[in-house]
């Protein structure tokens, strides 16, 4: 059986940065101006957002049983010429319903272009490599943040809101849509070369995968929930915390440290199961936002922030795409993805509107405080979700399996 070829990785790896930079990231720098230009409040603007993360998420399980069934290449060469049209509708929106359309298009369009689609695709082209090589790809990605926090911020002292929004749909077309239909095209060579990849098994038997599974969607949701308030609001909430004159290294630390804590997995990754990667992931954000509070507004307390909860996130990246292939094997992945995707879109799109709403209620310290208890709770059942995942049945292959990733 031939292996995930490495010009597969650095492709998506490309187009997974465009994708949440373009349709992510550079939201929360945009947003004053696009507040403006409607005459709403920045909280209003990010109640829609939150309204259009909840559509995303309904739409992610469909997205997830088209990619078993088509072909994840195939579904993100579509959804990135659906993310063009997106970015073009709302950048020349005359109105703000037709900007709201355009933003809720942006977030059903990502359903089919993100990380879920794309880890599906590298579990069709190998079931066995996919969870390394989905350490590879979330690797490269995560330069996302790093390169378009600043990108837009640079752009946008020179360009308007709506020309950035058309740059960036102008690369999606140049880059992402070409890249995905490509890698469809090699996914249909490879279907006509040779028999299906065999799959994987599952570390968990029948009886006990629906409650894991249960179990796996609370924590990821509300793990969700943390990382979009935090990585949405960075910029504001920093410069609310008074740490405006550290903005610019915690936006230049937080890319790196995902990076890391995806080269830690590399290197060390191997002798921890999935379920301990999730734990550990989960746990790196409430103590990330606790020195936070305790640290700002001086510089390294910032940047402990930054590295920890880049640390955190970097991991939650990585085991929203392992952790379900090797609790429950890849028949029926892409579905599993888009469930994920649901239950963590459908919790984080009340985060940013919570969020703002909450540190315009009280303070932003309070709004921080409560995000590191949600935080908190999410690593209860993480913690628990590793208990179960160590009951004897599944000890023998959870070795054979934690090897693999």
């Amino acid at each position: 059986m031939t292996g995930i070829p490495a010009r597969m990785i650095w492709a998506l790896g490309v187009t997974q940065i465009i994708g949440y930079g373009t349709l992510y990231y550079s939201f929360g720098t945009l947003a004053p101006a696009m507040a403006a230009t409607f005459g709403w409040s920045e909280a209003w603007l990010f109640g829609l957002l939150s309204a259009s993360l909840l559509v995303g998420g309904l739409v992610a399980p469909f997205a997830g049983r088209l990619a078993d069934r088509h072909g994840a290449g195939q579904l993100m060469g579509w959804g990135s010429l659906a993310a063009t049209l997106a970015l073009v509708l709302a950048a020349l929106a005359p109105s703000g319903i037709v900007f709201a359309a355009g933003l809720v298009a942006i977030e059903v369009a990502s359903a089919f272009v993100l990380y879920a689609t794309a880890f599906a695709a590298l579990a069709q082209a190998s079931p066995r490599e996919a969870p390394r090589r989905i350490t590879h790809l979330t690797l490269i990605a995560g330069f996302a943040s790093t390169l378009f926090w600043p990108i837009t911020g640079a752009l946008h002292e020179m360009l308007s809101w709506r020309e950035v929004y058309l740059i960036y749909a102008a690369t999606n077309l140049l880059v992402c849509v070409p890249i995905h239909f490509w890698l469809a095209r090699g996914q249909r060579l490879r279907s006509a070369g040779r028999r299906d990849a065999p799959a994987t098994v599952a570390l968990l038997p029948p009886e006990r995968q629906r409650g894991t599974l249960l179990l796996m969607l609370a924590g990821f949701a509300l793990v969700g929930f943390v990382s979009s308030a935090v990585t949405v609001h960075m910029v504001p909430m920093l410069s609310a915390l008074g740490a405006g004159a550290a903005v610019t290294a915690a936006t230049l630390l937080f890319g790196p440290a995902q990076v890391l804590s995806r080269l830690l997995n590399l290197q060390f990754g191997r002798g921890l199961s999935q379920p301990m990667l999730a734990l550990i992931g989960a746990l790196a954000l409430p103590i990330g936002l606790a020195v936070l509070l305790l640290g700002t507004p001086w510089l390294p307390g910032v940047a402990a922030f930054a590295i920890l909860f880049g640390l955190g996130n970097g991991l939650y990246s990585i085991v929203s795409g392992t952790l379900p292939l090797v609790l429950f094997g890849s028949v029926g992945y892409g579905r599993r993805l888009g469930l994920i995707s649901a239950a963590r879109l459908i919790a984080s799109s009340a985060a940013p509107f919570a969020f703002s709403l909450v540190a315009g209620a009280a303070t932003t310290g309070i709004a921080v405080a409560a995000a590191a208890a949600i935080g908190v709770v999410a690593v209860g059942i993480f913690g628990l979700l590793w208990w179960v995942a160590r009951a004897p049945a599944g000890d023998q292959a959870s070795r054979a399996l934690t090897s693999e990733a």
